[in-house]
């Protein structure tokens, strides 16, 4: 919602996903501490994120709270909302475009919608999901939808042209042994062939923690590519590892991370190796520090003798 007008006992605001619908956030939803004025805590034209908990339908009324809405809450619906404008963003563009040309078949904006971004919607998770992924395999998700050739050009160019193909990473993490007779080998042959599991356009990567911990990665531009593979790779060598007499033990289902985690991930395993040579650094320094405070007694021994 963008912030509208400021009294002193609520701010009234227009919800900028229902088409300006007005509503009013009052004192007591605003913090969850107690404050004083509404104005230290919004501004007029500030864009914040809200949830609405009471709708009076006969008067119009829509109340909404600030303090009720969380860290996670504000994040996900900021990446929604930005994700939409994105979509009407390039529908808008192709949709006058495609105006201009004779072999024009729709009345309005709506009716695009309608041929394209609801069915995909429908389809997978978003229509801007269905956007990224069609980026880079237009014709797997375009190519249902029966386009007229012309308005299928102008949509691929337009999303090509506006849209990053940005890869989803996945990541479990899993804890594989074995104490049979072939042990080891055991876990190099069964890590090898959950390696090749992988395709030429999802690559697996195992990688190792701290023994017997595993770490595996996949990196697709098709999110269900990626679950599908990794989920596949844990099957398969959940089943290899248990005919040698093994066990693999999950303990963390694939999700999916971002290339900020994926280097948090990795800088923190490189402080954390940093802090044993500080420690190794420090106990030779502690080992010093008795031989030079060992060295006078032993001289003064000499002395006394």
């Amino acid at each position: 919602m963008k912030v509208r007008t400021i009294e002193p006992t609520a701010a009234y605001c227009h919800l900028l996903e229902y088409g300006n619908v007005e509503g009013m956030i009052p004192l007591s939803e605003v913090s969850r501490r107690r404050i004083r004025s509404i104005g230290k805590h919004l501004r007029v034209g500030k864009t914040e994120v809200v949830q609405v908990f009471r709708v009076d339908k006969e008067k119009g009324y829509i109340d909404l709270s600030k303090k009720k809405v969380t860290e996670v809450d504000i994040r996900q619906a900021e990446d929604r909302y930005n994700n939409a404008k994105a979509v009407h963003s390039i529908m808008s563009h192709v949709g006058i475009e495609w105006a201009r040309r004779s072999e024009c078949d729709v009345e309005n904006l709506e009716g695009l919608y309608e041929m394209i971004a609801w069915p995909l919607a429908r389809k997978y998770s978003s229509a801007y999901e269905a956007f990224k992924t069609g980026n880079a395999s237009p014709e797997k998700v375009f190519g249902p939808l029966n386009l007229h050739p012309e308005l299928y050009t102008l949509l691929v160019k337009d999303i090509q042209e506006r849209l990053k193909a940005n890869p989803h990473r996945i990541r479990s993490d899993i804890e594989l042994t074995c104490f049979a007779y072939e042990g080891i080998d055991a876990v190099k042959e069964v890590l090898l062939q959950g390696e090749q599991m992988g395709t030429e356009s999802c690559l697996l990567k195992i990688t190792l923690t701290a023994c017997p911990h595993y770490v595996l990665r996949v990196q697709s531009l098709d999110k269900v590519e990626a679950f599908t593979v990794i989920r596949a790779a844990i099957a398969q060598m959940t089943q290899l590892i248990k005919d040698k007499g093994g066990n693999l033990k999950v303990d963390k289902e694939p999700w999916e991370t971002s290339a900020e985690d994926t280097g948090k991930i990795e800088k923190n395993d490189g402080d954390d190796d940093d802090g044993d040579d500080e420690s190794d650094s420090e106990d030779d320094d502690d080992d010093e520090d008795d031989k030079e405070i060992m060295a006078p007694s032993a001289q003064e021994k000499k002395k006394r003798k």
